[in-house]
């Protein structure tokens, strides 16, 4: 019996895994890893032309070797050569720096300014010098004295965070403008490296404001206490809460993705070293929670990941706990209606948490062909946005954009199983996408190493990135849906600061409605489009602020007006760079419904309320039940859900639109359905195409909802998940989310 075709990948992708980590070995003996201070080679004055490269910054080393000159403030042709203003970071003992300065001037250099405070010099000298000073005792580090304007870190500028609705300015030393401030996000993930100066506030006080590990949960004796959480204040409770602890832990982050996905989501680059760049993520000023479930070998539980997410269901009302991001996944061909950790992610959304999940790295198989319906868990889970990658090609313009041939595509395959036969969810993700190729962000290093990621895959994290690596300063790069997924973690946190009173699922519509769509990329490419963030805030701020808590308390009817008191929706298109983007205005809604239209935002809809998950047919209820007793707030702490299944439902009004006729049924070939490029839809939609509802969308006990997004042509879609690829050389260095290898276990490769 021939074995289904994702085994083969499996055992391609073991093979190549191998291969991968022997490559790294090999390149790893030759070349030691320092943070900051040379090796004993470097002390002994006595470097080949390779380590001389290698103390220069990268784009320092082609600003020399290029035939012209490049286009950079640094260099100049000046009396016939080539000039360059660099910074030389120095490891010396003597603070005036004597010796370096004067080698410098007898080689035809000239200092211009002595950095005291990080023991470096600025210096003008030419270009044919600079690997000559590189090789002297006392030089660590050799960078350009690169432009500080514009001054947005890369990732604010392409993602639509330095907009006006936004923040206006934004620079290594400081910002104006939204920021993330009161807001909590709780990264679930390998631990986040608290000492790192990207998570510093304007007092220097760390941002990670809570820190725990649930890879002891066993020690805290709870595990065996069904499905509930301790009772706040009890002895119960304080016990487990000092068992799970992790902020006196010596190594926080020994496999190094919590921090870096910590950074894009929120970190600040506000740093001493001036070679560092700026690695500024999407909300600043965020209060971040480091909840370990991955350990430094990468390896975690679907339980330890549930543990997790339950630690951040129960403290988000009291910490302000709004958005929390899985760069995780598991391998899972359950229905999202069966699937554990779909479950988990849904409680929290019904919590009113705004849940961001990475899609995965799966958009390939191993001989490198486009697959589809690789979505994993609990990234199927319709109440969460789930991610993918763009690989933005290292510049601000969006024309050049393309989805990352790594990030995983849709639909869903997720299967239940009843006596009546198999029916596939079938559903429509990625929601949207972000930038997440070659993403530099914060780099976890403790206890005199690197980080698992950093120390094995160096050559392609870590040196490919121009940085001094100072203490506490250290930078490494990373690819895929896990560093896209933070991302958009972080404009979610943007949202709910200027509107503290958007519900989940009406944050996710936002992001969806704004986004841009990229090239002609499918539906199941890009879901609506990529992240907006400019255009996304303009319409957060035309809503009401007391949404949430309207709903939370059941006192917001259908059809209420959602608009705040004199606003109005805005112009339905964002400017970057010049040019004139239009928005997706599409909604995802019930698996495989598209919609659209203003009606959406300005009268309520029963889908904005976060207790309700609508896919194939099912409405499902889950409702949160709190602690209520003497000694600690009232409706507070979670106790446990009830959750139902409605049979009657009208899940949005007369009035929206629904575009499901304009895509028709899906072809491959003829780019229908869930193949039709998101920018079609647009146009369509723009142009005042779509059926729009002469009266609400019902659900009634007995239909079967309609599929909406029919596969046709007999196009094979992975019908199991493959979560093993491990390193995937494309686009840049891929590291995978954290994927679960068999039915129990979480790996990150």
């Amino acid at each position: 019996m021939t074995p289904p075709a994702f085994f083969t990948v499996l055992i391609e992708s073991r093979r190549f895994l191998r291969t991968a980590l022997a490559l790294g070995a090999v390149a790893l003996a030759g070349a030691a890893l320092q943070p900051a201070r040379a090796g004993p080679a470097h002390k002994a004055g006595k470097l080949s032309d390779r380590a001389a490269h290698a103390k220069v910054a990268e784009d320092l080393n082609e600003g020399i070797d290029a035939p012209l000159a490049p286009r950079e403030r640094w260099v100049r042709e000046a009396r016939g050569r080539r000039e360059v203003q660099v910074l030389v970071m120095s490891d010396s003992h003597d603070p005036e720096l004597t010796e370096l300065r004067r080698h410098i001037e007898r080689i035809g250099g000239e200092v211009l300014v002595r950095h005291s405070l990080i023991n470096a010099l600025t210096i003008n000298v030419p270009a044919s010098h600079v690997r000559q000073i590189s090789m002297h005792k006392d030089v660590a580090h050799i960078a350009p004295n690169r432009a500080t304007m514009p001054t947005f870190s890369l990732l604010e500028r392409i993602t639509g965070a330095t907009g006006g609705n936004v923040r206006p300015t934004s620079s290594k030393s400081s910002y104006s403008g939204v920021d993330g401030s009161g807001v909590g996000i709780a990264i679930v993930d390998s631990g986040i490296n608290r000492a790192h100066l990207a998570f510093r506030n304007a007092s220097g006080s760390s941002r990670v404001v809570g820190s725990v590990t649930m890879l002891t949960t066993g020690a805290a004796n709870w595990t065996t206490r069904a499905s509930t959480y301790p009772e706040p204040n009890t002895s119960s409770w304080n016990a487990y809460e000092t068992a799970i602890n992790n902020s006196v832990a010596t190594v926080i982050d020994g496999y190094g993705h919590g921090t870096h996905v910590a950074g894009v989501a929120g970190g600040f680059a506000k740093f001493v070293s001036a070679g560092t760049p700026d690695i500024t993520g999407v909300a600043p000023n965020a209060n971040l929670y480091d909840v370990k479930v991955i350990g430094s070998n990468g390896i975690g539980t679907i339980s330890d990941a549930i543990e997790g997410i339950q630690w951040v269901i129960h403290h988000a009302r009291a910490k302000n706990i709004k958005v929390m991001n899985l760069s995780i996944a598991a391998r899972s061909t359950d229905s999202w209606q069966i699937d554990p950790l779909c479950a988990a992610v849904r409680a929290a959304v019904a919590s009113g948490i705004t849940v961001v999940v990475a899609a995965g790295n799966y958009g390939k198989d191993a001989k490198g062909r486009e697959i589809y319906s690789r979505i994993g868990s609990p990234a199927h889970e319709p109440s969460v946005i789930t991610v993918g990658a763009v690989n933005f090609k290292d510049t601000e313009g969006r024309d050049d954009d393309v989805i990352a041939d790594f990030s995983s595509r849709g639909p869903t395959r997720g299967a239940l199983v009843t006596s009546s036969g198999t029916r596939r969810d079938n559903g429509l993700k990625p929601d949207l996408v972000a930038p997440g190729n070659k993403i530099v962000s914060a780099a976890s290093y403790a206890g005199g190493a690197w980080n698992t990621l950093a120390s094995t895959y160096w050559s392609a994290l870590g040196a490919p990135v121009s940085a001094p690596q100072s203490a506490n300063e250290q930078v490494m790069q990373l690819s895929g849906s896990s560093v896209a997924a933070p991302v958009v973690a972080g404009a979610a946190a943007l949202l709910l600061q200027a509107n503290p009173g958007l519900t989940p699922p009406l944050v996710k519509a936002i992001l969806q409605y704004s986004a841009i769509p990229v090239g002609d990329a499918s539906l199941v490419q890009q879901g609506a489009g990529q992240l907006n963030i400019e255009g996304a805030m303009t319409l957060a701020r035309a809503l009401r602020t007391d949404i949430w808590p309207l709903v939370d308390q059941g006192l917001l009817p259908i059809g209420a007006p959602l608009l705040a008191s004199g606003r109005s929706l805005p112009t339905p298109q964002t400017t970057f760079a010049g040019i004139v983007r239009p928005w997706s205005r599409l909604v995802f809604g019930g698996g495989n419904y598209l919609l659209s239209g203003d009606k959406l935002f300005t009268q309520h809809q029963a889908i904005w309320n976060p207790r309700l998950s609508w896919a194939n047919g099912i409405v499902r209820s889950t409702s949160p039940d709190y602690w209520n007793n003497a000694g600690y707030a009232s409706w507070t702490y979670v106790k446990g859900f009830r959750v139902a299944d409605y049979t009657w439902f009208q899940p949005v009004s007369a009035g929206v639109k629904v575009a499901n006729g304009l895509a028709g049924a899906s072809s491959l070939i003829g780019k229908t359905g869930v193949f039709i490029p998101s920018r079609m839809l647009r146009a369509w939609l723009a142009s005042g195409s779509g059926q729009t509802l002469s009266q609400p969308l019902t659900l009634s006990q007995g239909l079967v909802m309609s599929e909406g997004l029919v596969m046709s042509e007999g196009l094979v879609m992975s019908e199991g998940l493959v979560m093993s690829e491990g390193l995937v050389m494309s686009e840049g260095l891929v590291m995978s989310e954290g994927l679960v290898m068999s039915e129990n276990r979480i790996v990150m490769e």
